[in-house]
């Protein structure tokens, strides 16, 4: 394919696709798609090698929020039955994130659901941050707390978060449809506050929301305006309870192709595989392992995820190693500016990524594909169909006195 083969080669020299391109992405056809992932997992290859870094999510407070995002069970009026907490003690959340490192979790993200935190919240943080870099000293720390106030970004960093994640979602056009208690304008500000404060700004995307192509490349670009370090793209999750219940539009496929095209306009950035991926991916699960370079680990915030020993023997399976605590996840140039500007994920070192470039290509994945394209029990009868029967409530870990899955 002539487009595939010009975005591997603009990937490749850190170049941008153009819309239209990108755009193409997401119109290839099925009978494509293991050449769309070919030439994502040559580009996923250049920057990154064989190396997934797993993350570790942490939910500090949980529900009652006075947001009104229609994608969340912790909304303003959510009638999702999800567990309900104020916030951990910091030994709770210690104990949660030592599990998560001991699973394999290189960073830790501690989120509290609400619109932004307060003075008060900031040191509530600092010192279960302090406590876990007891436990855990090398653990890289990602807040994700809401919208920031001018000096709260500076806090944080002093108080040893490496990076803060706050999500675009979707594109700025159809933002007011999502949500009504605050702006895009206002998510951008608060990863700009960040990025000011030399915290690795991490901020990403939901798919799945009844969003155009579109939508999906102008937030991709956005974010690529904004030169961020790091990309989940979260798939939504329907839950019974909220507005966007009923919003089932994601195939395997169509997932697949989302990653492809986030990976080739963020050649180089950290394109993590974030909520949803078990519920729309299913079975393909293992393919997307050749476009993004970051998963999570067991659970999400409010939902259950793939048992955590699940995710490490599919990461083993597939050819891929979990990343090291002591390496470095971005390539050299995009680590160098992280270590100066006040993320401490390690030393910059001299290599672009770490691995052949060329370690595997369309045959391996074709392979690799042609077992995982059979879903078996009621998938395999109905190709494409919604598995809503895989959303689960969490009802472990952070907030309960059941162990965590990690």
């Amino acid at each position: 394919m002539d487009l595939i083969d010009t975005l591997v080669e603009k990937g490749l020299r850190r170049e941008s696709p153009t819309r239209d391109e990108a755009l193409a992405v997401l119109a290839t056809s099925d009978d494509e798609l293991l050449d769309v992932v070919a030439g994502a997992g040559r580009v996923r290859r250049k920057w990154f090698g064989r190396r997934v870094k797993l993350n570790y999510l942490v939910n500090l407070k949980s529900g009652l929020c006075p947001e009104d995002c229609s994608y969340c069970s912790q909304r303003l009026g959510s009638e999702a039955g999800i567990l309900k907490y104020t916030w951990l003690k910091p030994e709770e959340a210690s104990k949660a994130a030592s599990a998560g490192v001991a699973g394999g979790a290189k960073r830790v993200c501690l989120v509290a659901s609400g619109r932004g935190p307060t003075d008060r919240d900031i040191d509530r943080v600092s010192r279960t941050i302090e406590a876990i870099k007891e436990e855990n000293e090398q653990v890289e720390v990602c807040a994700c707390l809401g919208l920031l106030s001018e000096g709260q970004a500076e806090r944080l960093r002093a108080a040893g978060v490496n990076a803060y994640n706050h999500n675009l979602n979707t594109s700025e056009a159809t933002y007011g449809d999502i949500t009504t208690t605050h702006t895009y304008a206002d998510r951008e500000e608060t990863v700009r506050l960040a990025q000011g404060a030399g915290l690795s700004a991490c901020s990403g995307l939901i798919a799945g929301m009844g969003e155009s192509d579109a939508d999906l490349v102008d937030v991709v670009f956005a974010l690529r305006a904004m030169d961020v370090d790091s990309v989940p793209v979260n798939f939504l999750i329907p839950f019974e309870g909220t507005p966007l219940a009923e919003e089932w539009n994601l195939t395997p496929q169509r997932a697949l192709r989302i990653l492809a095209m986030v990976r080739f306009v963020h050649p180089d950035a950290e394109v993590r595989l974030a909520g949803g991926r078990e519920i729309h991916l299913r079975s393909l699960q293992p393919l997307a392992l050749h476009l993004v370079n970051s998963i999570f680990l067991g659970d999400y915030l409010t939902s259950e995820g793939q048992e955590g020993k699940a995710d490490l023997d599919m990461i083993a399976d597939a050819g891929f190693e979990v990343e090291g605590m002591g390496t470095t996840t971005l390539p050299a140039h995009r680590a160098r500016k992280e270590a100066c500007g006040g993320g401490s994920c390690g030393p910059c070192g001299d290599a672009d990524a770490a691995g052949p470039t060329e370690a595997a290509g369309s045959a391996e994945i074709a392979g690799s594909a042609k077992a995982a394209a059979e879903p078996a029990g009621a998938a395999a009868d109905e190709p494409g169909a919604a598995r809503t029967d895989l959303v689960a409530v969490r009802r472990r870990g952070a907030g309960t006195d059941l162990p965590p899955n990690a």
